[in-house]
Formats: C-alpha cells, sequence, structure tokens
C-alpha cells in the first residue's frame, strides 16, 4: 500500500507540475529578453542550457521518469545545476532543526495548557486561550514571521532577520557556529511555536475534557487515588492518545519545510529551495522535492498506526 500510494502521488505530482502556466525554457527564455536577445534565441538557448525538451511527448516524459526513478535517479536540478539529491540533503537538515524544534516546543506546551485548562475548567485561562488559538490559527504563518521580524528584528534588534548562521563563523560541528545556528533560527522557530500553540492546547483540552467523562476516572477517585496520579496516569495518558496521529503527521509534513516562511527568512530549507523551483519551473527539483515530502506523510502515517498500538494496547492485534 505505501509503495502503490507512493506512486499513485508522484504520477499526480508528475502530471500537475507540467499542466501548471509555463515551463522552464519559457522562463528562461523570458528572463533572457531584458538583455535584448530575441525570443527565438533565447529560447533555444534555453532549451540547450536547460537540457529539456518541452516538445517532447508527456507519455515519453513520464516513462523516462518512472524509469530513473527506479534506478534511484532524480536526475539534475535544471537551475542549480546540481544533483537533486545533492540539493535536498544540504536543505533537509536546517528544515528538520527549525520545525523538530518548533513542532517540540508547541506540542509540549500546548499539551500542558491543554490539560491544565481542561482539569481547571472555569477559570480565565479557558476562554484566553480559545481565543488566542483562534486568532493564531487563522493567522498565515507567514504573517506572523513578518510582524516578528518587524518587532524583534527591525524595531528592537534582538534577533537577526535572515540566513541560518553568521558569515563570520565557520560551520562544522563547533561551539560558535552552532550558537550562531540556534541564534537564527529564532525567529523561524518563534513563529511556528506562536502559530501552533492555540492548536494543539485546545485538542489536548477537548481530549482530556471527554476522558474525564469515562467511568474509569471515576472508579479511580472512589478508590481514593491521589489528583496527581489520576491526573498524570489516567487523564494524561489517554487524552494523549488521539494527539499521537496528529504529530506524527505533522513531523512528516515538515520535510516539506514552509516555502513562504523560510522564503522571508531566506533560511535555506527544503521550502525556500521548492519556493525557487516553482518560481522557475524547475521541474526535476520540484519532482525531487515532492516525492521526498510524499514518502514522508506516508511513513509518518505508518509510524502513527504502530506507536498508537504500541501506546494504547486496547487496540493491539494478537494471531
Amino acid at each position: 500500500m505505501i509503495l502503490l500510494t507512493i506512486l499513485f502521488a508522484t504520477s499526480i505530482t508528475f502530471f500537475v507540475i507540467r499542466a501548471m502556466p509555463g515551463d522552464p525554457v519559457e522562463t528562461m527564455a523570458m528572463s533572457m529578453l531584458q538583455s535584448g536577445t530575441d525570443y527565438n534565441e533565447a529560447y533555444e538557448k534555453a532549451k540547450a542550457m536547460l537540457n529539456y525538451d518541452p516538445d517532447k511527448l508527456l507519455s515519453e516524459q513520464y516513462v523516462d521518469y518512472i524509469t530513473s526513478l527506479v534506478k534511484l535517479d532524480l536526475g539534475d536540478s535544471m537551475v542549480n545545476k546540481r544533483p537533486v539529491t545533492e540539493v535536498i540533503a544540504s536543505a533537509l537538515p536546517w528544515t528538520l532543526f527549525v520545525l523538530t524544534l518548533s513542532i517540540g516546543i508547541a506540542f509540549t506546551l500546548g499539551i500542558f495548557i491543554g490539560m491544565y485548562i481542561a482539569w481547571k475548567r472555569n477559570t480565565f485561562i479557558d476562554p484566553l486561550v480559545s481565543v488566542y488559538a483562534s486568532v493564531s490559527g487563522s493567522l498565515p504563518d507567514y504573517i506572523v514571521g513578518l510582524l516578528l521580524v518587524i518587532l524583534l528584528s527591525t524595531n528592537l534588534k534582538i534577533f537577526p532577520a535572515r540566513g541560518a548562521y553568521s558569515a563570520v563563523t565557520t560551520p562544522g560541528f563547533n561551539i560558535d557556529f552552532m550558537i550562531s545556528a540556534l541564534y537564527h533560527a529564532c525567529l523561524p522557530v518563534l513563529t511556528y511555536v506562536v502559530t501552533g500553540l492555540g492548536t494543539w492546547a485546545l485538542a489536548m483540552k477537548g481530549s482530556a475534557v471527554s476522558v474525564l467523562g469515562e467511568d474509569y476516572i471515576m472508579s479511580a477517585r472512589a478508590r481514593g487515588l491521589s489528583e496527581k496520579r489520576i491526573r498524570t496516569k489516567y487523564v494524561g495518558r489517554n487524552a494523549i492518545l488521539p494527539l499521537v496521529t496528529s504529530l506524527t503527521i505533522s513531523f512528516g509534513m515538515l520535510f516539506g519545510g514552509s516555502p513562504l516562511v523560510e522564503n522571508l527568512f531566506a533560511y535555506p530549507g527544503v521550502g525556500f529551495y521548492l519556493n525557487q523551483a516553482i518560481a522557475s519551473r524547475d521541474y526535476t527539483l520540484m519532482q525531487g522535492l515532492f516525492l521526498m515530502i510524499t514518502m514522508a506523510v506516508v511513513s509518518a502515517n505508518l509510524l502513527a498506526d504502530l506507536l498508537y498500538s504500541m501506546l494504547d494496547p486496547r487496540i493491539r492485534t494478537r494471531l
């Protein structure tokens, strides 16, 4: 099923990409016109530079793509002139670094906040979190990022606005580079945390409230168990189960990064290169990035199923 899902998604992506207005040759030819080059001359020159023939039958292009894919060959980026695997390998660590921190912080804080407002209902925090979740959930993450840049970078000058690390540091496993990378990641991480925290809190609150009405909670109280043990062992452990699927899928989706946010911060992650590939109609790079995202999401769904059966003995299957 995983292989069929990946093949189906990859095929859809292949045809959708080519259904977009324009193609890489035309895009490059149009950029050459600014220097006064004749359109036909620019078009032929772009075809030679990109090594791509837009007049080739779509079915033949698809067969060539699937054949290369079976050989684990993603091809070379049309614009960057680098192997697609090399581009992904250079961009993926930055995306994973930022979004793992973001999801980890937002999920952890959201779990604790949601658990608290479910346990201590009818307090002022409950409507406050609901309003915050409604506002933050309706704002696009790139708008929040832009506001943070204006406030914390341009006005207060606390954090850098662009880049993944300082230009004066040497990339590698050294303290200066790690501190610089963490410092430059603060605004992107804060952007994702601000937009995701309220959603996790409300999800945990709803799940915890439904668990509080179960018979085994009243039975635990009747047996005289402490409130702390009931809250952690009975309510928290069972309430977090429905969120496992959302968390694993979120980790799967993070492989795609966020093109708008990473482009805003000039952060060299997957989303940054995906935005460049879409703008220049770099078919090979788009195909490689979308394939990686598809594989990550499908694998995350499988992981969710496995983890759910491990965390909840009630749904385990036995031969």
